[in-house]
């Protein structure tokens, strides 16, 4: 419906007045009327009674004019919405990230997305970095914290910045260190290490933090003995706290307190492990680019987003 005839309604209904409502409009009364009647002919109903002193609405102009009054803001609305929608001051910004994200960059950076386009809806989706990927490459996410992969790199449609870099510390049963098969629980030591039973994220969920954890297993000349895997960091570290074995893990995971777990570090030298970024190079969302812009902006000193990360292409 052409919104024209709509706003000749609402100027005759205002004023209820013919010629007070066409000098309103800035239009002669004769086409006035014939859009009014012309109105009502589509309608199949008149919409205002008219005698040669009075008009006034009928009983369903009464209970129309407020829906067209509604109609027509939201159609007033519509370009200011677009100028929105295309600074993405509103819309969707669709977020994926692994476990390990949720006890480090994740927090913050939701945080402080929300501080600054707090009109965007967030849709974070929790989910195991080689799920993240073709998900982001086939538009489904617009981004996604991942944990790269060692042995082959990103897709060449995918983007990539670095968003952490962290030690592995050693997630072990408090009951461990009570009674003496930790040593003390300022570090573990290497034969410590190889000596426990590791509980793992499956190889074929997250080759990346699976390698890095028997790549240093293998650093220290023995093999990782693992006798549990599960796909869940929550859950990994609730089986530590049963006591049936330790976890190599993110430090961040320090956040994730569990009663019965303490978290020691690596004696020596410990693997890093890396968080980071992964997004479509050709995708013109304005929510995503409003993140990498204000990922670039968290690059300042002091900030707890992003450290030692390169700028994005």
């Amino acid at each position: 419906m052409d919104a024209r005839p709509l706003r000749h309604f609402v100027a005759v209904a205002r004023t209820l007045h013919f010629g007070r409502a066409a000098e309103r409009l800035g239009m002669t009364q004769p086409p006035l009327s014939q859009s009014i009647m012309n109105l009502e002919r589509d309608l199949g109903a008149p919409l205002f009674e008219r005698t040669k002193r009075s008009v006034r609405l009928t009983a369903l102009g009464e209970q129309w004019l407020p829906h067209v009054l509604e109609a027509l803001a939201t159609l007033d609305g519509l370009p200011a919405l677009a100028q929105r929608m295309r600074d993405g001051q509103t819309g969707y910004l669709a977020l994926s990230f692994v476990s390990t994200a949720d006890y480090s960059v994740l927090p913050s950076l939701v945080r402080r997305y929300s501080q600054a386009y707090p009109g965007v809806e967030i849709r974070l989706f929790e989910a195991t970095s080689d799920v993240q990927i073709p998900a982001i490459v086939g538009g489904e996410r617009h981004a996604g914290i991942i944990i790269p992969p060692l042995d082959h790199p990103l897709p060449p449609a995918l983007a990539y910045r670095r968003l952490l870099r962290e030690p592995l510390v050693a997630a072990v049963p408090s009951a461990w260190i009570e009674d003496g098969r930790i040593a003390h629980e300022t570090e573990i030591s290497s034969t410590e290490v190889l000596a426990s039973p590791l509980i793992l994220f499956p190889k074929h969920v997250a080759p990346a933090f699976h390698d890095l954890v028997t790549g240093y297993f293998a650093s220290l000349g023995g093999t990782a003995r693992i006798i549990q895997e599960a796909i869940q960091m929550q859950t990994i570290i609730s089986l530590v706290s049963s006591g049936l074995g330790i976890a190599l893990v993110p430090a961040s995971l320090r956040n994730l307190a569990r009663a019965g777990v303490t978290y020691v570090p690596l004696a020596g030298v410990a693997p890093m492990l890396e968080t980071g970024l992964a997004w479509r190079r050709d995708d013109q969302a304005p929510t995503l680019a409003n993140l990498l812009n204000l990922l670039d902006e968290a690059e300042a000193p002091g900030s707890t987003i992003a450290e030692d990360a390169p700028r994005h292409p």
